[in-house]
Formats: structure tokens, C-alpha cells, sequence
């Protein structure tokens, strides 16, 4: 059974920076392409970045690009996001997912998913 646990979160005021990480228990970490979504209250699940299995390729949205650094631990068996320069309209429930048939930006094709770290930005 795959476990991923987000963690990070919290109230944060616009224009601070947050680390949000997410650790894997269970599978086997480095097989396992990784991404980032945000969902705010009335809205879609959303892509936010993502990262290939070894780490070496990563994609994120326009929303949070330039703002946002993905990246992937596989001896910790931990994917982090670093978003900088936060902005309210980044509050939402953010998940990280595991995906074994690689990097992909679509929620739907995610196997595993941890059950969300919420990041609340003030103006």
C-alpha cells in the first residue's frame, strides 16, 4: 500500500515563501514520476508542477511559474515544492501524487494521492 503524506502548510502572509513536502511510504519511490495539485473551494483540482521519476525534468504551471521549484529526494523518498513570492490567490488544499507511468500534468492519470496540506495566503 502506497502512503504519501503532505506536510508544510499553514497561514502564510502574500509575498513570503512556503516548502511543502510530501514523503512516499510503501512503493518503491524512484519508480515513481511526481506531481503537485492545488484545489481551492469551488474549483477544480488544479496542476501546479511536476517531476520525472529521476528528477531530472520538471513542469509547472503558468500560474505559479518562476515562482515555484519542484523537486525530488529519492533516498528520502520525498518530493518538495518551494513556492516563493506567495500570493492569495495560491490559498488552496495542496496534494502530491505518484504517478507510475510518468510525469504527467493530468490529475487523472495519478495512481496515489496523500490526502492534502492546506496553504492559506493573506493579503
Amino acid at each position: 500500500q502506497v502512503q504519501l503524506v503532505e506536510s508544510g502548510g499553514g497561514l502564510v502572509q502574500a509575498g513570503t515563501s512556503l516548502r511543502l513536502s510530501c514523503r512516499t511510504s510503501g512503493g518503491t519511490f524512484s519508480t515513481y514520476a511526481m506531481g503537485w495539485f492545488r484545489q481551492a473551494p469551488g474549483k477544480e483540482r488544479e496542476f501546479v508542477a511536476a517531476i520525472s521519476r529521476s528528477g531530472r525534468s520538471t513542469y509547472s504551471a503558468d500560474s505559479v511559474k518562476g515562482r515555484s521549484t519542484i523537486s525530488k529526494v529519492n533516498t528520502r523518498n520525498t518530493v518538495y515544492l518551494q513556492m516563493n513570492s506567495l500570493k492569495p490567490e495560491d490559498t488552496a488544499v495542496y496534494y502530491c501524487a505518484a504517478d507510475r507511468s510518468g510525469v504527467a500534468t493530468a490529475p487523472n492519470v495519478y495512481d496515489y494521492w496523500g490526502q492534502g496540506t492546506q496553504v492559506t495566503v493573506s493579503s
